[in-house]
């Protein structure tokens, strides 16, 4: 069952993915992206072109630089599905689909090239007390400011390290929130070491004035911003009430009704995972990545990933590696010569270095520290949809389970809604820890489809075709 053979699809409406497209038309390509959201844009770039802010500056320049890539798509002819969920995707680049703005209902899409362009998602912060209401992600707590103007009435309490951490502390600054407290929780010494890759981030000198003009924002606006913060504690009965954090041994405590949490960015590997991709762990990010060759292809032919779901690089990273995705998907097809391939990516291949370059620095400046990854607390959560804690990680590794996918057997670990999305990160590190292995030796979930959960119903309802036939109803996975 298929709606029709297309050249090239590209799944995630991001930087990534916006570029890829926008360059696979420029080849003649066939070309489809699709994306699970209302309006192109991505996570960075997040309703840019439709926002309900009355005032977009309040997020800064690098958000409204976005507004002239979507307008870009939105005025191409690249054929954009939007509210469109790629559920399943096999080995021969068959992809299960259902769409939201069709009214519902499941299709099959086939491709010569598929480029994934899913991005990244928040790294796993689990402490005491990340599940009570009234704790949310950064990044859950930006995407309700882009898309829905919605911000906290109270002040709030960020905790843990990275950019964004700082990104969104500026803009709701700008945007009139109060701040209770910044807790930092890089580790001593982070700076320190950083300073060994600094050769690197010069070559990328932005990077570095942009993170010194937020910290001074920070510092003007009177923000308490504390260091060098070792162990977190959310208190609460029904919802957040305080939270609690050591420095130097001595454990402080703030009033706050809300905490934000966020310590990084990791890739969203979950549709590589499906489709049997070859992953590596990355020591330096912390994180497993698909393996990739130098146009971004994986180990499954014709497979390419562009953007933040290869490693963490950031936006304007993004889109020079989703345009040599869609190069070199543009030379497997024949539309395109090997000489006219090379002589096109030369020059993004150096934009592309120039902005990973800045990476072992920040790397290394914000690697999130053992006790925030692998919390000591038995009693912590790791796995939210199934509640298992730290404490029965460990037991289980104590009882000789070889890694993730047994746990599913022990407790259910993994087996929720989010297939582990949340809590395979944490899994595989405290496996690891305990049974004095390495992360690639304990692996990772096996992720069957569909990704995300899908209803009875969208799988019933056949979408109308293109030319208004409507195709046959859809299959199941086998």
């Amino acid at each position: 069952m298929t709606v029709k053979h297309l050249d090239l699809l590209v799944i995630g409406a991001g930087p990534a993915g916006i570029a890829a497209g926008l360059e696979a038309q420029r080849h003649g390509l066939d070309t489809l992206v699709l994306d699970e959201n209302a309006y192109p844009g991505g996570q960075i770039y997040r309703s840019v072109s439709h926002s309900p802010l009355a005032d977009p500056s309040v997020l800064g320049a690098d958000y409204l630089r976005g507004r002239a890539l979507v307008e870009d798509f939105e005025r191409s002819s690249v054929a954009y599905w939007p509210q469109t969920l790629a559920w399943q995707i096999s080995q021969d680049k068959r992809v299960s689909v259902t769409r939201q703005d069709a009214g519902g209902g499941t299709l099959q899409i086939a491709a010569r090239a598929i480029v994934l362009a899913g991005g990244a998602q928040e790294r796993p912060f689990p402490v005491p007390g990340w599940t009570l209401p009234g704790v949310m992600g950064v990044g859950a707590a930006q995407t309700l400011l882009k898309a829905s103007a919605m911000v906290p009435q109270a002040p709030m309490v960020l905790a843990g390290c990275g950019p964004l951490l700082y990104l969104f502390a500026w803009q709701l600054i700008r945007a009139g929130v109060g701040i209770r407290a910044i807790l930092d929780t890089a580790e001593r010494g982070s700076y320190r070491t950083a300073l060994g890759h600094v050769g690197g981030a010069l070559r990328s000198p932005s990077y570095l004035a942009k993170g010194w003009q937020l910290l001074r924002a920070i510092r003007r606006a009177g923000v308490t911003h504390i260091k060098h913060v070792e162990a977190l504690r959310i208190l609460g009965e029904q919802q957040v009430a305080a939270i609690e954090y050591t420095v130097a041994g001595q454990v402080n405590r703030i009033e706050t009704a809300l905490v934000l949490l966020h310590q990084g960015v990791i890739p969203n590997t979950q549709i590589t995972r499906s489709i049997g991709v070859d992953h590596v762990w990355d020591d330096a990010q912390l994180c497993w990545r698909p393996r990739l060759d130098s146009w971004g292809e994986t180990s499954v032919a014709d497979i390419f990933v562009a953007g933040d779901g290869g490693g963490i690089a950031g936006a304007l990273a993004a889109e020079p590696s989703g345009r040599l995705a869609a190069l070199q998907a543009a030379h497997r097809i024949g539309k395109l010569d090997a000489a006219t391939r090379d002589s096109t990516a030369s020059p993004l291949r150096t934009e592309l270095a120039r902005h990973n370059a800045i990476r072992p620095f920040l790397d290394t400046l914000y690697r999130p520290a053992d006790g925030f990854r692998r919390p000591a607390d038995d009693d912590t959560i790791v796995c939210r949809c199934e509640e298992v804690t730290a404490g029965e990680i460990r037991a289980m590794a104590k009882l000789g389970c070889v890694g993730p996918n047994q746990t599913k057997s022990f407790s259910r670990c993994g087996m929720g809604p989010c297939q582990g999305r949340f809590c395979g990160t944490t899994v595989a590190e405290l496996l690891a820890d305990s049974q004095g292995k390495s992360v690639p030796e304990v692996g990772y979930y096996r992720i069957r489809p569909p990704i995300k959960p899908v209803t009875l119903g969208e799988l019933a309802i056949a979408v109308p075709s293109p030319d208004g036939s409507v195709l046959p109803r859809a299959e199941f996975p086998k």
